[in-house]
């Protein structure tokens, strides 16, 4: 007989990290909650109001008026879009959902570029 061992999807493991992060953080349309998605290529920002289901505003990687660089510097372009999005639409302060990724790398980019440019999280 014999024993396979798989190793278990990493995908499937963020997204059960992420459902525990979502069950204690929640957006508003006063302080909506700023999600971040990364793919391997690209990196995805929203502002999300949660009560009424709508995405606020939203900045990526695949925007025209985001230069080319490393990931990380295109992250932090990203961050400083997001942060200039929602402050044109009176959104200063927002909850922080990293995705169930690790504060670290892009994510951590694209987190400090939104404080910088005016988010407060």
């Amino acid at each position: 007989m014999k024993i396979v061992i798989t190793k278990p999807d990493k995908n499937k493991v963020r997204q059960t990290r992420h459902a525990r992060v979502r069950r204690k953080i929640s957006g508003t349309a006063e302080c909506p909650r700023l999600n971040v998605f990364r793919s391997n290529k690209n990196i995805y920002a929203q502002l999300i109001d949660d009560v009424a289901g709508v995405t606020l505003a939203s900045a990526s990687t695949l925007d025209t008026n985001v230069e080319n660089g490393t990931k990380t510097e295109e992250a932090s372009a990203v961050g400083k879009l997001i942060a200039e999005r929602g402050l044109e639409k009176n959104i200063k302060k927002v909850v922080f959902d990293r995705g169930g990724y690790l504060y670290h790398g892009r994510v951590k980019a694209l987190a400090e570029a939104a404080r910088e440019n005016g988010l407060v999280f």
